[in-house]
């Protein structure tokens, strides 16, 4: 499990709850959901791009843990123990180690820093280590530029670049956000509407148990929901979008 653009597609302002029921975990009684919750949609191309077949990992049981600071990964390069992917349209996706002087474990990063601005395009690093079914997964990101889109993400439960479940915080659009990504068309089905800085690190975390998902933004809860679309162990990851370059550091992963 892993852990929560100005986007312009309208399909995101109108989320598909087919499988889940969620609310904002910051939400007070009588106060106005977010506007692009409870309303239906989905987004995506009704054929999708094809992607390759994930390589089998063994799930982890209960106590199992991982982490990644990427500090002894080569800068340039693609970090060791992850592969790349993409979701959707667009030019290929790059991720690469890189050293930060603000990075919270120094002295490296892995960011994504492809700019190409195909909206529909959503760029993924996958951890080759292991497969959870419930767990903790957290990260810390830094959005840094992007004008279509300015959002870092956690993947998790992932069968494949087209097929998993995506929360992601967007600094152009400042909120958080839930989805799961089915055929390779995602439908949003919670979220919550908060200040997310660009230029700054902020932490990103998940717990998944069952069909409940809980998400927090700088260690406050904001998405408690529920949904059944992915019910067994999956891969987790990093997510971009479009033309976003974000920096990601000390990712961890704990199966439950």
């Amino acid at each position: 499990m892993l852990v929560s653009c100005n986007d312009s597609d309208e399909d995101e302002k109108r989320p598909n709850r087919p499988s889940g029921t969620a609310q904002s975990a910051n939400q007070k009684p009588g106060e106005k959901p977010d506007a692009d919750e409870g309303e239906e949609g989905e987004e995506g191309p009704a054929t999708p791009a094809a992607v390759a077949d994930e390589k089998a990992a063994p799930q982890q049981t209960a106590g199992k843990q991982f982490a990644y600071n990427f500090d002894n990964d080569t800068s340039g390069q693609m970090p060791a123990k992850f592969h790349s992917a993409k979701t959707g349209g667009g030019a290929q996706e790059k991720w690469v180690v890189t050293a930060d002087p603000t990075a919270p474990s120094k002295p490296n990063v892995v960011a994504q820093t492809s700019t190409d601005q195909t909206d529909y395009r959503f760029p993924l690093l996958i951890a080759d280590g292991g497969s959870f079914q419930d767990l903790d997964v957290s990260v810390k990101f830094k959005a840094v530029s992007g004008s279509i889109d300015r959002a870092g993400g956690l993947i998790f439960r992932l069968k494949d670049p087209n097929n998993y479940y995506i929360v992601r915080a967007n600094a152009l659009e400042n909120n958080y956000r839930l989805y799961h990504v089915v055929n390779g068309r995602r439908s949003q089905f919670a979220g919550a509407n908060l200040k997310v800085t660009s230029g700054e690190w902020h932490e990103l975390k998940v717990e998944v148990v069952g069909n409940k998902i809980t998400c927090y933004y700088d260690g406050n809860k904001k998405i408690e929901a529920t949904d059944e679309t992915f019910k067994d162990a999956g891969k987790m990851g990093l997510w971009t979008k479009a033309d976003s370059v974000t920096y990601f550091d000390d990712l961890k992963v704990t199966a439950k």
